[in-house]
């Protein structure tokens, strides 16, 4: 009987182990809903109150996925659509998009760490908001962390740094405002490391050059400073993101290993070191928006990878060899706007079909592209080299006077003290100072005067334009005539539109905008003062202003002009309505254009304070010169127009116009990418029309139906495919499915340069 008793017992062990994995399973059920619960039962987590079965068996979809291994919940996946919204002007989040006020974030992490055999963990817009939790290391077996596109701000916690098993750390797109944690180094694993859009400020760490297990550094859209540290050291790094920051020292050494980098829109300035000519993987390189200075090292266009090189808007200076060597892989280099002279090397001839180059902007002996003469690029470094020997002395001078004035101010508020407390008594019945109600315009005076240019494109950019001035309304008469008919170049929604001739010689455009709403001159010579400061290469460019009816600052404004340089190619939509042989757009054409004209709303997105949104994006605003060059014009009437002054007056509403404007660009620059793609079949077509044949872009037979003839023949499939990708996401029906201009401007890059290779490859075939 002796085997009996033991097949009890092991049946009866069986049975306990049954009993406990089925509680240990039903507990981690109920801490699923709990954790549904705190999220205050998002419509991703709705499968889980109808599934009657253990949550480990449900499939995954793509946003929401639970994998358990051992009955215990091994990774949980959840995206929401709560996406991060903010107002640029007060810098909060829109409160619709957080959970409510009710939601406890302690209590979240809390619940949340109960699940300890966690490995993945991804919580993507669901509106978590608060200071993340310390108690969040608890989870000790994590080695995937992503909770971006919430709201959580503050410091990251130390406690996290025992965190020993992640290798992937995402926070992007939230509102993280300290430092960046100098702890990092304590991750032994840590492969990803991405906190891009957020509020980090201060210095890198040195502490994140010891940790050489890192492959991706994604910082970008923060506000660090100071000095980037040597990471030569990090010999698996391949990604360096850290775009639209404010650091501002020489460019350090940077591990051979690296195929990505990305320091645009800093304030970087030296030399680009000659270390950067042994970057053998690198294929993508963005400089631009620096202040870097001297030439750049031949050897960089010659390595073996590089595909992409972006060094505009910087101060580089000098001639480039003529028998400079370009690497076979590169298909876009953008050279502008710097300080360039001689001739342009033919490995970098813009007429080649090889590869997109850009060079205006520059002293350079090239017809094909706006350029300065010689005299302005040799003046600028001279001016610089005078400076240079001028810092010092200037530099004890303005010490010196700044601790007397200091000395003086002090002794001053000394004596406004003692005379304030000696007259509180007899001041103490005199009433406050009025301030009358009209004082204040709708957009702030402070933050006006304040407003500046944050983008190195617009400081480097308005060099060498003509300077913003005040006309009179006696010259503008004088310029056009007496607005004489024969001068009308059109009339639009917001006013008439004039061709004129300045004393100079110079063309101009002025149109006249009624203001239809009682508005100030001071009022309108703050928002003019914003406006005058817009100075981007492909827009157009804004010489000045006049005010109507305004002579006193508290008058009323009825009319407003508005001086423009004068483009005289026409728009785009008369040139992708041209049939005629030899003017028709062919797609690489096309493409240059519309990265023009992203870049130009990016800037206005991103480049300046207050950002400007509502821009009139439509293919008739968009203007070609001599050269193709496009330029936008009609940005920035939001800022003029009464549409603007009612929102801002009503205060709280001003959240979803502001995002509903920037979105709205988004969208109708995808109208602009459809035209570009689908040309003279569009005209007279309305918005509607445009929306059904998207259906069209889904197969072949519909491409070669919809698609203009001169598109499908000078297009790659894979470029072609690109841009039709980002046009059905700039005119999704949800806005918040739109993506940024930044995104746009890439995925037209990309596209550009997808296309420069294919051209090169179709020509190298036509010559063998």
């Amino acid at each position: 009987m002796g085997w009996l008793k033991v097949f009890v017992t092991v049946l009866f062990m069986w049975g306990f182990l049954f009993q406990n994995t089925h509680q240990l399973r039903s507990y981690e059920n109920e801490i699923l809903l709990q954790l549904r619960k705190h999220l205050e039962y998002p419509v991703q987590l709705d499968v889980l109150e109808n599934y009657n079965d253990e949550f480990c068996n449900l499939g995954s979809t793509l946003n929401m996925s639970i994998i358990c291994q051992d009955n215990s919940v091994t990774e949980l996946k959840i995206k929401g659509n709560k996406l991060v919204k903010v107002n640029e002007f007060h810098g909060v989040a829109v409160p619709n998009n957080t959970l409510s006020e009710h939601f406890s974030i302690e209590s979240f992490v809390t619940t949340l760490t109960r699940l300890s055999s966690l490995k993945v963990l991804t919580l993507v817009s669901l509106g978590i908001w608060g200071p993340l939790p310390a108690k969040i290391h608890r989870l000790s077996s994590l080695e995937v962390l992503d909770m971006s596109s919430n709201f959580l701000y503050g410091s990251i916690p130390f406690e996290m740094s025992t965190l020993v098993k992640l290798h992937t750390l995402t926070l992007d797109g939230n509102f993280f405002d300290d430092t960046l944690p100098d702890w990092l180094d304590l991750l032994p694993n840590i492969t990803i490391l991405s906190m891009k859009n957020n509020r980090l400020k201060g210095q890198i760490p040195t502490s994140i050059t010891k940790i050489t297990s890192l492959a991706d550094i994604v910082l970008s859209h923060n506000a660090l400073s100071g000095e980037l540290p040597d990471l030569s050291a990090l010999s698996n790094l391949h990604l360096l993101d850290l775009r639209e920051n404010h650091l501002d020292s020489q460019l350090p050494p940077l591990p051979h290993g690296l195929t990505t980098i990305l320091l645009s829109n800093n304030a970087f300035s030296g030399e680009i070191p000659e270390e950067f000519c042994k970057l053998n993987q690198l294929q993508h390189l963005d400089l631009s928006n620096n202040a870097l200075t001297g030439m750049p090292p031949a050897d960089l266009f010659s390595l073996p990878s590089i595909s992409y090189m972006n060094l505009a808007f910087n101060v580089l200076s000098g001639s480039l060899p003529e028998n400079l060597n370009c690497g076979g892989e590169l298909g876009f280099v953008d050279i502008s706007d710097n300080r360039l002279v001689g001739v342009v090397p033919s490995c970098l001839n813009a007429s080649s079909d090889k590869r997109i180059v850009k060079v205006s902007g520059n002293c350079l002996s090239v017809d094909t592209q706006y350029q300065h003469s010689e005299s302005y690029c040799k003046e600028a470094n001279l001016a610089k080299k005078h400076n240079t020997g001028k810092e010092i002395a200037i530099l004890v001078s303005v010490v010196g006077g700044t601790v007397i004035f200091v000395v003086f101010l002090a002794a001053v508020f000394l004596i406004f003290c003692r005379r304030q407390h000696a007259r509180r008594n007899v001041d103490q019945h005199v009433f406050p100072k009025v301030v009358h109600a009209n004082a204040q315009p709708n957009i702030s005076a402070e933050l006006l005067a304040n407003a500046r240019i944050i983008s190195q494109a617009a400081a480097l950019g308005s060099q060498g334009a003509p300077s913003y001035r005040v006309f009179s309304m006696e010259e503008l008469e004088e310029v056009t005539e007496n607005f004489n008919k024969s001068a009308l170049l059109g009339e639009g929604s917001i006013g008439k539109i004039y061709k004129g001739k300045l004393e100079n010689g110079t063309h101009v455009a002025v149109r006249e905008l009624n203001v239809y709403r009682r508005c100030t001159s001071w009022n309108l010579k703050l928002r003019m003062d914003l406006l005058s400061k817009f100075r981007h290469p492909h827009l157009v460019g804004l010489l000045g202003h006049c005010i109507d009816g305004g002579a006193q600052d508290d008058s009323t404004v009825h009319r407003l002009f508005l001086v423009y340089e004068f483009i005289p190619c026409g728009n785009l939509r008369a040139r992708l309505s041209e049939t005629t042989p030899g003017k028709v757009l062919k797609w690489s054409d096309r493409l240059a254009i519309l990265i023009g004209v992203a870049k130009s709303v990016h800037f206005l997105h991103t480049g300046v304070i207050p950002p400007s949104y509502g821009n009139s994006l439509k293919t008739n605003n968009i203007l070609l010169d001599e050269h193709q060059i496009a330029k936008l014009s009609d940005y920035g009437m939001s800022i003029l127009m009464e549409e603007s002054e009612k929102v801002e007056a009503k205060g709280d509403g001003y959240n979803s116009w502001h995002m509903t404007k920037k979105e709205d660009d988004v969208y109708n620059f995808g109208f602009i990418l459809l035209e570009s793609l689908v040309g003279p079949i569009v005209s007279g077509k309305g918005e509607t029309f445009l929306l059904n044949e998207m259906a069209s872009f889904g197969s072949q037979d519909g491409r070669h139906r919809i698609v203009d003839p001169a598109v499908l023949i000078t297009s790659s499939q894979e470029s072609l495919s690109i841009v039709i990708s980002i046009t059905n996401k700039c005119i999704a029906p949800e806005s918040l499915s739109r993506p940024s201009f930044e995104d746009v401007l890439w995925n037209l890059q990309y596209a550009a340069q997808v296309q420069a290779t294919a051209d090169a490859d179709q020509k190298s075939d036509a010559t063998t």
